[in-house]
């Protein structure tokens, strides 16, 4: 199966790229185009990345592009509830991969905050994200199940987190089958963004791809909640 067999909404973009190098490249080289073009036109850019172990390589590349980073601010679609110090940490993966060299002078507002317990950290991380500019570039990663961000398939305040009219910019999740509790941007602030890049590498996100875009019930599958609107896809087997 390939992407070009999927039926894809009118409103994505499919770039078909031959290998996970050359989908870093083109993902990197494309989110500073906009940060650029953010930055000439307004003076500063806003960009939301995703965590794991997959971006891992478009973040370097994204360290290394030329851009005014001391304009540019950056933020999360989720984080684990763990310090920065945690290998699990998604603010510890930009600290170790993107914020270095020139990148080091971006300004970073991060989900994870010190509290008695998921929902007040959730509630002073919501309380953060009221400083985030426009959101100029989103780039979203999708789970075997569906999930994006930590908007997790099961999740007890799911439905509030794809509310696209919900007030709140971050909730309290968690991913039913991994141990961590998570903190989330809500659907309503994701989907604010100017541009929104997902990006899906191989056989098996192909095939949660295909399946997303059979149905319509985006309690199964959060990432149906993004797949109808202007979004770029950056693939590769």
């Amino acid at each position: 199966m390939a992407i070009s067999e999927l039926q894809l909404p009118a409103t994505a973009q499919v770039h078909d790229l031959p290998s996970g190098k050359v989908l870093a490249a083109t993902l990197a080289h494309d989110v500073a185009e906009r940060l650029r073009a953010a930055i000439a036109s307004k003076g500063q850019a806003c960009v939301v990345l995703s965590g794991g172990r997959s971006p891992v390589p478009f973040l370097e590349k994204l360290a290394g592009e030329a851009l005014d980073w001391s304009k540019v601010t950056v933020s999360l679609a989720d984080e684990r509830w763990v310090p920065v110090e945690h290998p699990d940490s998604n603010a510890g993966l930009l600290a170790r991969h993107l914020f270095k060299g020139e990148a080091g002078r971006a300004r970073f507002v991060g989900l994870y905050q010190q509290a008695e317990n998921l929902d007040a950290a959730a509630l002073k991380a919501d309380q953060a994200l009221a400083e985030l500019p426009p959101i100029d570039v989103l780039v979203l990663g999708m789970g075997d199940d569906g999930h994006t961000a930590s908007l997790f398939p099961g999740s007890p305040n799911l439905a509030q987190g794809l509310d696209l009219a919900g007030s709140r910019r971050c909730l309290p999740l968690l991913a039913p089958s991994v141990p961590h509790q998570r903190l989330s941007m809500s659907r309503s602030l994701l989907a604010s963004a100017a541009f929104i890049a997902l990006a899906v590498q191989g056989p098996g996100k192909l095939a949660t791809l295909r399946a997303a875009l059979a149905g319509t019930a985006i309690d199964e599958m959060p990432i149906r909640a993004f797949l109808h609107d202007p979004l770029g896809i950056y693939w590769c087997p």
